[in-house]
């Protein structure tokens, strides 16, 4: 095989296949150490194609044996391969064949989990985006769906007594030396990437669902059989996630059995092949004591989408990986409203915008960002971003806005009946809705093809002797790498009036915002009112509108909007943490003579005394004694916005767009301190009235969820006093708790704490009670047990994180544990990006180590660094800047840490690829992009004369100036970059 650089594919380049793949019959006979695998398919020319034209098909990490065509063996000069992964089959080929492949594959050996792979003793496959290919040579890409009209098993009945794949069950039976065999045969055409095995010892549930048409569904759960107590809470949610998707959408599932696989080591969260899902562990196993009712609710949700993608994502599917965000953003929007009808509409809208604005606007804000349909990538397993998924949900949600649930489903219906079987684009889906609704939505398109966050700035007016209000929303939005300019965005924003008795003075309107700015004039109001603008998140906009304390403490107790009075109390937090980030910056500038304990008292005591104000205490005293508050939205009230966010909002705010991630952590914290010391009494108050009876059963509805939310938010508030008595309740109940969500909250807020004396002791004391009574023996909760170690704000964090490194139950080779412990510590803001950049360092040489074992895991850790500049205070940048030229330099990098990188240099004759690196085994370097500390002029990525460049001092980077952005590349490079896609959520 020879050697190949990576490949940046774009969008603009799409074309079919030279050739069709019609059927396929697929037999695995499993063995220990070797797998051989034999497929037969039948293939077709396509029209056009001259028959010189040679079949090239995707092949990676398998030995081929033997190659025929119609019967006949192919020497070795009938076929080569010219690229590395490419299996090329010379020309001339008939119109019409039967290809057979004959390959060995080593699913122990496979530590990438992707294709066909062994966990904890299961044989399981992971194929998408471009797992397939690890199994058997094919045409790995969505646009080709054949029948899958047998795959047989053969395996040892004792080690692999079930034996599953896609569709329905149709032959089973015994072999010769204790081995057994079943086949199955899936009617419908589907992509290789939604193929699906697995063989293994399993233990299991079953149950059934009748669909409306009265077809009986034989449901089964599979786990290991330790595990087997963990399933109900799973079926319910699939039997629940069927009935809702045919009340609400109309869609019916269309297979006899329908059957999910829970493993341990797996990439994902799950993975929807037609009938056979592939779950991670940690989104199917729940139980009381085990699972929190945070955990519940993901199961719920994730069990959900892959169902849904039943239909939007397997019987119809993508014709490429750009429209990623076509059955992705889709079936996240279509969780997200099962997940609305379940529990609550506003806690989730909550949930949901929290998420966002902490992971896809900084996303969308960084060097990193891409529309939700990019326009390249390199590897496509770095493709699965917040921004494709969270913010692709976003833009559907605002198709059900603009046209109502009505409109919605009568696009939703000519979709499916316009596209059933097909592979298709996201134009193919808004010309559903529009011509569905008969509306014009080619503007609407923007969403998909501009990359960034629009800001609606909105600014109100009253003429008493008319009785108007006119709102005036003006939209913009920062450029972007490539996108130096943008136009308008269709943004539908929902906005209200409040007079000062708390009643709406109007009905409330979508406004449509297309212009860069608009005027909206609201007839018939009688008073001045208080407005409630962006309703319910109504667009992912970054909303403007200066409002007073006294208007957004207004808002908080009265608006009718439930998403909106949670907003008033996020936008009074995050006023305070950055007036306390402020004062406390100052008082580190003026007391050069401390440090350690004293100076962080110092800042803290400082940034309390500016930011917590009387109105800010009264505002959620307020909202803590309203009684008719539902317990889940009043427990997000009293939490401030995560950092993660509030880093955007620093940024923002400062001047220079820098954050001092020590002064804004100190401010938050500050705040919650303030606020806990001066509502001590009402937060106790609250504890206790929402503690369980002592003979109460768990329950998981909305009001036991509630309460229990409620009672961990006040607990947490109060261990931020960090005196021995928040300790002791925190202590008291992480020891006492019957369920895993009381037990994890109160273990984590104080394992959060930093004091020291006997807050320190019961620190100690109930990390060591959480692993010996609920962590030690199970992997799930072993990994809650990392996080809330690897999040701490304690000065020691990295120190114990390192050592947890060799701890007996930690495993390098387990993708849940290392989130759990390496990614989990690249979001602890303040440990991560430590002043003398021993964070930098430590997650520096995690990425180099699981770069070896498993390149998407380490992709995602090596993701981090993106936003490091950002924080660009002292010595960071040229820290962090260290670390990424150690990773450049390692000379080792594969494609995936590659593809997680900002840019790649655009002249491959300068990078050393001519010298005989393997692309996946020694990627010749990373770039990575950021931020400038100053604002650069510049016509764009490609405009004008070009961008300007310059060596970076003591570093071999050179920056290239890109409109407002640079990119750094190694200082030998001297032509453009091109911006290519970062780590997903």
């Amino acid at each position: 095989m020879s050697s190949t650089a990576a490949v940046e594919k774009f969008r603009k380049d799409y074309k079919p296949t030279d050739y069709d793949i019609r059927t396929v019959e697929m037999t695995f006979k499993i063995n220990p150490g070797l797998t051989q695998v034999l497929s037969s398919l039948t293939i077709a020319r396509r029209p056009g194609i001259d028959s010189s034209a040679p079949l090239r098909f995707d092949a990676e990490d398998i030995a081929l044996n033997k190659l025929h065509i119609d019967g006949r063996e192919l020497s070795s000069s009938e076929f080569s391969w010219p690229e590395e992964d490419v299996l090329e089959v010379k020309g001339p080929l008939p119109a019409e064949f039967t290809l057979v492949t004959d390959v060995t594959i080593k699913p122990e050996e496979n530590t990438q989990l992707s294709g066909l792979y062994q966990s904890s003793g299961v044989y399981c496959t992971q194929c998408e985006a471009e797992g397939f290919r690890r199994i058997s040579p094919f045409y790995d890409r969505p646009d080709v769906m054949p029948s899958f009209l047998k795959v047989r098993i053969e395996a040892d009945k004792k080690a692999c007594p079930v034996l599953l794949s896609n569709g329905n069950l149709i032959a089973q039976g015994e072999l010769e030396g204790g081995r057994h065999f079943a086949e199955w045969k899936d009617p419908f055409p589907k992509p290789s990437y939604l193929f699906a095995l697995v063989a293994g010892d399993l233990g299991s549930v079953s149950d059934s669902f009748t669909t409306r048409s009265g077809r009986q569904v034989a449901l089964h759960i599979y786990s290991e059989h330790d595990k087997v107590d963990q399933l109900d809470w799973a079926m319910g949610s699939l039997k629940r996630a069927m009935k809702w998707d045919e009340e609400r959408f109309g869609l019916e599932y269309d297979l006899d059995i329908y059957n999910i696989v829970a493993v341990s080591d797996f990439n994902m969260g799950a993975m929807e092949n037609k009938s056979l899902n592939v779950f991670n562990t940690s989104c199917v196993l729940a139980k009381p004591t085990t699972a929190t009712d945070a955990d519940y609710e993901r199961i719920q949700g994730v069990i959900a989408h892959e169902y849904f993608h039943n239909w939007t994502g397997n019987r119809v599917t993508c014709r490429d990986w750009f429209q990623l965000t076509l059955k992705e953003g889709l079936t996240v929007f279509r969780d997200q409203q099962f997940t609305m009808d379940m529990t609550s509409e506003a806690v989730k809208r909550i949930e949901d915008v929290r998420f966002l604005r902490a992971v896809q606007f900084p996303e969308d804000s960084g060097p990193m960002a891409h529309p939700i349909r990019p326009e390249s990538y390199i590897a496509m397993d770095n493709f699965y971003t917040s921004t494709v998924y969270r913010k692709g949900a976003q833009v559907i949600a605002m198709y059900q806005t603009l046209l109502g649930r009505d409109g919605f489903r009568k696009g939703m219906d000519l979709y499916f009946k316009r596209h059933d079987g097909q592979a298709v684009t996201c134009d193919d889906f808004r010309a559903a809705m529009a011509d569905a609704n008969g509306v014009d939505l080619n503007q609407f398109e923007r969403w998909y093809t501009q990359a960034g966050t629009p800001q609606v700035k909105a600014t109100g007016t009253y003429d008493a002797a008319s009785s108007k209000y006119t709102i005036t929303l003006e939209q913009s939005c920062s450029p972007t790498p490539g996108q130096p300019e943008k136009l308008p965005f269709h943004i539908p924003v929902i906005v209200g009036l409040l007079g000062r008795s708390g009643s709406e003075l109007c009905k409330e309107r979508v406004l449509e915002l297309k212009e860069a700015k608009q005027d909206f004039v609201f007839d018939n109001i009688a008073e001045a009112p208080v407005p409630s603008v962006l309703r319910g998140f109504s667009a992912p906009v970054r909303l403007v509108m200066e409002q007073s304390e006294e208007d957004l403490a207004f808002l908080l107790a009265h608006d009718t909007d439930s998403f909106n009075r949670w907003e008033a109390s996020q936008r009074l937090f995050t006023s305070a943490i950055l007036a306390g980030s402020k004062a406390a910056a100052a008082a580190a500038a003026a007391s050069s003579g401390l440090g350690g304990e004293q100076l962080e008292e110092a800042m803290m005591a400082a940034a309390e005394a500016a930011a917590v104000t009387p109105r800010l205490v009264g505002a959620l005293g307020g909202a803590l004694a309203d009684a008719t508050a539902e317990r889940s939205l009043l427990a997000y009230a009293l939490a401030p916005p995560p950092l993660a966010s509030l880093t955007e909002e620093a940024a923002a705010a400062a001047e220079d767009g820098k954050v001092d991630p020590d002064a804004l952590a100190i401010g938050a914290r500050s705040v919650r301190r303030g606020i806990a010391k001066a509502l001590r009494s009402k937060l106790q108050a609250v504890f206790d009235e929402c503690a369980p009876g002592s003979a109460a059963p768990f329950r998981a509805d909305r009001e036991a969820v509630g309460m229990r939310r409620l009672r961990g938010a006040c607990l947490d508030l109060l261990s931020t006093i960090e005196d021995p008595a928040s300790a002791a309740l925190c202590l008291k109940q992480a020891e006492e708790a019957i369920c895993m969500t009381d037990a994890l909250g109160a273990a984590s807020s104080l394992t959060n704490t930093s004091a020291g004396g006997e807050v320190k002791a019961a620190r100690e004391r109930v990390v060591a009670h959480f692993y010996e009574r609920h962590a030690k023996g199970d992997d799930l909760i072993l990994c809650k047990w990392l996080t809330m170690q690897a999040t701490a704000n304690t000065p020691d964090c990295l120190a114990k994180v390192n050592a947890l490194l060799t701890h007996p139950d930690m495993s390098m080779k387990n993708p849940n544990k290392v989130r759990a412990l390496i990614n989990a510590f690249a979001a602890n803001l303040r440990r991560f990006h430590a002043a003398d950049g021993s964070g930098y360092k430590w997650i520096a040489d995690r990425v180099l180590e699981m770069d070896k074992i498993n390149p998407q895991v380490a992709a995602r850790i090596a993701g981090s660094f993106g936003p490091f500049r950002r924080f660009d205070k002292g010595a960071r940048a040229g820290l962090a800047l260290a670390e990424l030229q150690r990773l450049a330099d390692s000379g080792s990098l594969s494609k995936d840490t590659f593809g997680s990188s900002a840019a790649r240099c655009a002249d491959e004759e300068q990078t050393g690829m001519e010298g005989g690196m393997k692309r996946r085994k020694a990627t010749w370097t990373s770039i990575f992009s950021f931020s400038p500390q100053q604002q650069f002029g510049g016509a764009g990525l490609f405009g004008g004369a070009g961008p300007r460049h310059e060596a970076l001092e003591g570093s071999k980077f050179r920056l290239f100036h890109l409109g407002r952005r640079a990119v750094a590349v190694p200082a030998r490079v001297t032509s453009p970059a091109r911006v290519a896609l970062s780590s997903p959520m």
